[in-house]
């Protein structure tokens, strides 16, 4: 089967995937916190890059 031209959406580079461990632990050693952080940040958060860089950024001031 084809690839459907028509169906074009936003890139999946905008979304962390939490199912996925090896994105998990990409976001958790970008920003320098565990695995575990990452995870909570991603079910508190949802899985938006933007959104959770950002929580990310405000967790590790704390």
């Amino acid at each position: 089967m084809a690839d459907n031209k028509q169906n074009v959406g936003e890139p999946d580079r905008s979304r962390v995937s939490g199912s996925e461990d090896y994105e998990v632990r990409y976001f958790a050693d970008k920003h320098g916190i565990s695995m575990d952080q990452a995870r909570e940040l991603i079910a508190q958060h949802g899985n938006q890059r933007e959104e959770l860089d950002a929580a990310a950024e405000r967790l590790k001031k704390h």
